[in-house]
């Protein structure tokens, strides 16, 4: 029965503590675990500055507060007529989506003009989900050579089905388009990672990146498996997550900001104007290395080789910026930069999957366990906190490489576990002590069990004095019955007269001190306080004998041997306390009370008796006992001879005491 126990303790323990690190976990996955993953990835794997072959030619504040008014599509043109017609950039992305022209706009036919003489120019294209065929912003998918060839034997659904632009001519005029799509990516509204590729119908399209990337090469060709998009001619391998609207997701690593919220260099859009409409009057700038300095031209030579983004982050609710681990206000254009950058550096971020993640908590858990089961708790404490030391330092190194790690969810499972365990251990520890104390209840009183349980930490020898009742009863003639019979009877009848005479003892608050072969020695007054010591110590003795004549009858209809007991009572000073050596000691009594006690019992023998009492105990029962007075007793061990007493009856009626006939 208590292996039975025992087993649903454990299955019990062990679903708990299941169901509780599910939970924990599903807490922790909602409100930490992209904290952590945006601590990591700002403070240890954004480990270099961007690209320097990189710029980014923005659209900002200063830009239209120098221009004087709002930035025009005619403003974007000259932009783009810069570099076009005075630089050797070598790709040129433009961040932005035109949803609308007007034929009769001459701004907008200066931006349409532009954009088609210029081969190295990737313009952004944003995909949309048309809802039914009244939905005229969505036009269908672009010219064929617009899509990817792609080679893969993976089925991958979309919800895209055009992309939101209303004009024909825009479409047939630009040569290149890369997808500008960019969301936040977790609960906390962050943006961690980028669409690289998104299937728009039945083709595959790029990112702006991504389209920059392969003109560069010079190739449209790509490979998609199940975890990387392979370009064919670089060998290029871009890792992805695919979403099922049609993304495929790359988590960005990014850059240290050089200056304010840019990781690349970022040149505000209208030092180029006015470089721009300086050259076309004839003067050549001077060479400017101060690329950031507002209110300067710059020299067109510094294009050479470039890679440009060019975009806007102006101020205003409708910004072009997004929450990134880096910034509360990343500028899109610079989030694009980035993805390029880590495209041609091959420098991406890589996370633990659910199996690394499983096995790093079950091993954090189960260290946890075997330390709070195996030490004590101050060296566990510390042996958990070095533990959570080197697996966050490791934490730390892999994210420096780019691999993320997840610590907040195998932290917090860990403390699950070890409060768990601690609590495990404790209701364990409880349990063995109280099973502790039950076995060795058999062997020492209960009472004196709790005496030192409540004094478990000031455990010594030593004692005090006190005045006591102590009582002693013997079978009479039991060495020579027990020769007749054997070890098993003698055993048996002992075992079943002791059970009968302990709860008597502990009703009238008495403490067994010992089993003395077939002798009982038991205390009335220590460690239970009791002012009516002696009268119950009496009122024991006389329930004893009444309970001795019940099994006597028992026993001799089972053919047993007929018994007697003798029971003597000595009430007086006593030492109470712990006897022996620092390594093994007893809770006693000792002294001359204790000898008399026992002396006195003896002498039942002598006069035939069954209860004899000391004068000191007479004192306190002569108003509810009959007694007959034994005089002039010589005792062993006294020089004078005194007086003791048989008790032949207990009298209740209208007394103290427990107020019952005996």
């Amino acid at each position: 029965m208590n292996i039975l126990k025992n087993k649903w303790f454990y299955i019990n323990s062990f679903i708990l503590y299941i169901v509780l690190i599910i939970v924990f976990s599903v807490l922790s996955v909602a409100f930490l675990e992209q904290l952590s993953y945006r601590f990591l990835v700002s403070n240890f794997a954004a480990t270099k500055t961007g690209s320097q072959n990189i710029y980014e030619i923005v659209v900002d504040d200063f830009s239209i507060q120098e221009n004087k008014k709002s930035w025009t599509r005619g403003d974007y043109a000259d932009i783009l007529a810069f570099l076009h017609e005075y630089t050797n950039a070598k790709i040129i992305g433009f961040d932005t989506t035109i949803t609308s022209y007007d034929e009769n706009n001459k701004d907008d036919i200066k931006l349409l003009k532009q954009i088609s003489k210029m081969d190295n120019l990737v313009s952004g294209l944003l995909p949309e989900v048309a809802v039914n065929d009244s939905d005229k912003d969505i036009v269908p998918i672009l010219k064929s050579e617009h899509a990817l060839n792609v080679k893969t034997t993976l089925a991958h659904p979309t919800v895209f089905n055009g992309v939101r632009n209303s004009s024909d001519l825009l479409l047939k005029s630009t040569k290149n388009y890369g997808s500008v799509l960019v969301e936040t990516s977790s609960s906390l509204g962050t943006l961690n990672s980028v669409p690289n590729l998104v299937k728009i119908a039945d083709a595959y399209y790029p990112s702006l990146s991504l389209k920059m990337y392969l003109l560069e090469n010079g190739t449209n060709d790509i490979s998609i498996n199940k975890e990387n998009i392979l370009i064919d001619k670089t060998g290029a391998k871009i890792p992805y997550l695919f979403r099922p609207e049609g993304l495929f997701k790359t988590k960005l690593r990014f850059y240290k900001n050089i200056h304010s919220d840019y990781s690349h260099i970022a040149i505000p859009a209208y030092v180029i104007k006015d470089t721009y409409k300086a050259l076309k009057s004839g003067v050549t700038p001077k060479t400017n290395p101060e690329l950031f300095v507002p209110g300067k031209y710059i020299d067109p030579a510094v294009f050479d080789g470039i890679t440009v983004f060019v975009g806007a982050n102006i101020s205003g609710p409708s910004a072009d910026v997004f929450k990134t681990p880096m910034a509360k206000r990343h500028p899109g254009v610079d989030i694009q930069a980035t993805a390029y950058d880590n495209l041609k550096s091959n420098y991406y971020i890589h996370s633990a999957g659910f199996s690394l993640s499983f096995a790093i908590f079950v091993l954090l858990s189960l260290i946890t366990f075997i330390i709070v089961l195996r030490a004590r708790f101050i060296k566990g404490l510390l042996s958990i906190a070095l533990l959570d030391i080197v697996f966050m330092l490791i934490v730390f190194f892999a994210a420096t490489q780019g691999y993320i790690l997840s610590y907040a969810v195998p932290l917090v499972c860990q403390f699950v576990t070890a409060v768990f365990a601690y609590s495990y251990k404790f209701i364990a520890e409880n349990r063995n002590k109280e099973k502790i104390k039950q076995a060795m209840g058999k062997y020492l009183s209960q009472d004196v069990m709790k005496n030192v349980v409540s004094n478990i930490d000031d455990l010594k020898l030593g004692g005090k004095r006190a005045v006591v009742t102590v009582l002693f009863s013997d079978i009479r003639g039991f060495t020579s019955m027990s020769e007749k019979m054997s070890a098993e009877d003698v055993s048996m009848i002992l075992n079943e007269y002791f059970t009968e005479m302990e709860p008597i003892i502990t009703k009238y608050n008495g403490v067994i001190n010992k089993f003395i072969g077939d002798a009982v020695m038991a205390i009335f007054g220590e460690p239970i306080q009791d002012i009516n010591h002696s009268q119950n110590a009496v009122k024991c003795a006389y329930e004893m004998l009444k309970k001795v004549e019940y099994l006597r009858e028992k026993w001799l209809y089972e053919g047993k041997p007929k018994i007697e007991i003798g029971v003597g009572i000595n009430t007086g000073e006593v030492f109470i306390g712990n006897i022996g050596s620092e390594t093994r000691m007893e809770y006693t009594v000792i002294g001359d009370t204790v000898n008399l006690a026992s002396r006195i019992e003896s002498y039942n023998k002598v006069y035939k008796t069954n209860l004899l009492v000391s004068s000191s105990t007479y004192e306190a029962i002569a108003d509810i006992a009959d007694v007959i007075k034994i005089s002039e007793v010589q005792i062993r061990g006294k020089a004078k001879k005194m007086n003791i007493y048989e008790v032949l009856r207990i009298d209740l009626k209208n007394k103290g005491g427990n107020n019952e006939d005996i």
